[in-house]
């Protein structure tokens, strides 16, 4: 059966490339693509999502974009990874087509609520839009079948020492997502970091007759000098945002396990940190399933696989 999802991103080079994984996935069904703040300002990642679905011939599928800020602190933006477009790397088209003239809040309650089947939200950035999704249109949860996210870590931070970028760029949306009592999947630095993309995997990508893929491998090409920067200790480029389709279409990818996860909102050190109670210590019911490994020769299968789609 065809899962319908909602993908709420920040197009940023792996978010770019989730958008493109998941669209040549015939087990899920892309009811629409929603935008926030994050890897760049709202304008630039609008603009991506865009550029990607316009790429990949897609211009069927509804986009909107979403909040400007998080819900109370000022924004952050990742350019330093991303560059100054949010994509820098490849040469993409400019936008076939306009977004849709509601936010994208507006837009995630319109598909939830018309859905026949309960949908799934991938959020692959800022939790902003998800929290104010729930917080303003209550009633959509009841057709929500789960959140799967990529964010947060149960170890080290990648934008402080104790937190994850997309937690805390808006730790106020994550702790209103997290204590949702829906049905979360968080897919953090523990097990993203292991989802390297190595040169030769870079290559067999650049190999596969189509532009998706070539733009996939440029990407690639781009991320990987970020990540070269020695302080990381990274062999490849880790891609984030895709796990979280990659765990959609084959959970058996992964390893998790059932924990409580509790987000720090106030610490004068550990703002953003997502609290994983791995050794049931809080006394805390678990809320979420926390990816913690991967099978990553089958994640670089799978995405070359569904990449050769394109060549149809």
């Amino acid at each position: 059966m065809t899962r319908p999802i909602i993908l709420d991103c920040d197009p940023g080079h792996d978010d770019a490339i989730a958008l493109i994984l998941a669209a040549a996935s015939p087990e899920l069904e892309l009811l629409a693509v929603t935008t926030s703040a994050g890897n760049q300002t709202p304008d630039k990642t609008l603009r991506n999502a865009l550029r990607v679905l316009t790429l990949i011939g897609r211009t069927d599928i509804p986009v909107a974009g979403g909040a400007h800020k998080p819900i109370s602190r000022e924004l952050i933006i990742a350019d330093s990874v991303h560059g100054e477009s949010g994509l820098d790397g490849p040469e993409l088209p400019e936008p076939a087509f306009a977004p849709v003239g509601e936010h994208g809040v507006a837009l995630m309650a319109e598909k939830i609520l018309g859905s026949k089947q309960p949908v799934t939200l991938v959020p692959t950035g800022p939790l902003t839009n998800i929290a104010l999704l729930l917080a303003t249109y209550p009633e959509c949860k009841d057709n929500i079948e789960q959140i799967v996210l990529m964010g947060g870590s149960a170890g080290a931070g990648n934008w402080s020492p104790a937190a994850e970028f997309n937690i805390l760029v808006d730790p106020e949306a994550a702790d209103i997502v997290f204590r949702s009592g829906l049905p979360v999947v968080m897919h953090g630095l523990d097990v993203t970091h292991k989802a390297q993309m190595m040169a030769e995997d870079i290559e067999r990508i650049r190999a596969i007759d189509n532009r998706p893929a070539q733009v996939v491998a440029e990407l690639l090409d781009f991320f990987m000098l970020y990540h070269r920067d020695p302080k990381w200790g990274f062999e490849g480029a880790p891609l984030h945002d895709p796990c979280t389709i990659a765990y959609l279409i084959n959970p058996e990818l992964f390893s998790c396990i059932d924990t409580w996860v509790g987000v720090e909102t106030k610490g004068e050190h550990t703002q953003g940190m997502t609290v994983v109670d791995r050794y049931q210590l809080s006394g805390n019911e678990p809320n979420a399933k926390v990816a913690m490994d991967l099978d990553r020769p089958g994640f670089v299968e799978l995405l070359v696989e569904r990449l050769a789609h394109y060549n149809a």
